[in-house]
């Protein structure tokens, strides 16, 4: 039997709770991501937002906050080429719904996330900046992540597509130390928008099948008809050539953060 001051409590809670997720705030998180396993040194820093609002969240590297930004507001924003290594991630934590955002070409693609997370909380705590966090463990795309939360953030979301704790995930890294999430900064109220609402639905096999079209011509130039280029001294350059080079670092950059849906190229 629950005690007078337990009941409190879980009122209370419960109350701060519904206030929170009523509320809209945004996280935002210092990004650290190793794309190369050949270049152990070139590692590519960024701020990532996770917008919250009434259970629903998105999760987008910032210069992506402000293409969505301009596309709603005047049609001319713009987005990230390629296919691997997007963060894009719409999530609806009531119904525990996942999507994974691609935008290739000017066409949003969403993957449902359906691979579980089984979170393993240990026992273990540390304070990270003012927050008391508890350690858990989880695996996901074919990675080992370590990820702290607290309690005292009562959210039960994180970075990308990791959710499902008893608190904010403040800090997420894999075992091998290709990515990184900490928390870095709490914005409350604001604007955001969700410029994206308009898209196909895929699986994995579609994918991969994006992203060896995106190798094969990385600027459409097959089918969209002749495209010139030129460098910054007004030099045309040679189509053929410019595809070489960007096959070449889209080979490079073989760690994608799903090792489990790594694009076989060749």
């Amino acid at each position: 039997m629950k005690t007078t001051d337990q009941l409190k409590f879980i009122f209370f809670f419960s109350i701060v709770s519904t206030f929170c997720f009523s509320q809209k705030f945004s996280f935002i998180y210092e990004t650290k991501f190793r794309s190369a396993k050949g270049k152990p040194d070139d590692i590519y820093k960024d701020h990532m937002v996770l917008d919250f609002e009434n259970n629903i969240s998105i999760f987008r590297e910032s210069m992506a906050r402000k293409a969505d930004s301009l596309s709603f507001i005047n049609k001319n924003g713009g987005y990230k080429m390629g296919v691997e290594n997007q963060f894009y991630v719409k999530k609806d934590i009531s119904n525990n719904k996942t999507k994974k955002m691609i935008t290739y070409l000017h066409a949003n693609y969403l993957i449902p996330i359906d691979e579980p997370l089984n979170w393993k909380i240990s026992s273990e705590q540390k304070t990270i900046g003012k927050y008391k966090s508890q350690k858990a463990e989880v695996n996901y795309g074919g990675r080992s992540w370590i990820a702290w939360f607290t309690t005292e953030l009562p959210f039960n979301d994180g970075p990308y597509v990791f959710n499902g704790l008893p608190g904010l995930i403040i800090s997420i890294e894999d075992t091998e130390h290709d990515y990184t999430f900490n928390l870095v900064q709490i914005k409350k109220g604001g604007d955001w928008f969700d410029a994206r609402k308009k898209a196909i639905t895929i699986d994995w096999t579609k994918y991969d099948h994006l992203g060896k079209t995106y190798y094969n011509d990385p600027w459409n130039s097959k089918t969209a008809g002749k495209v010139t280029f030129y460098d910054p001294q007004g030099k045309e350059q040679d189509m053929n050539e410019m595809i070489k080079r960007a096959q070449k670092s889209i080979l490079e950059d073989d760690n994608p953060l799903e090792l489990n849906h790594k694009i076989n190229y060749k």
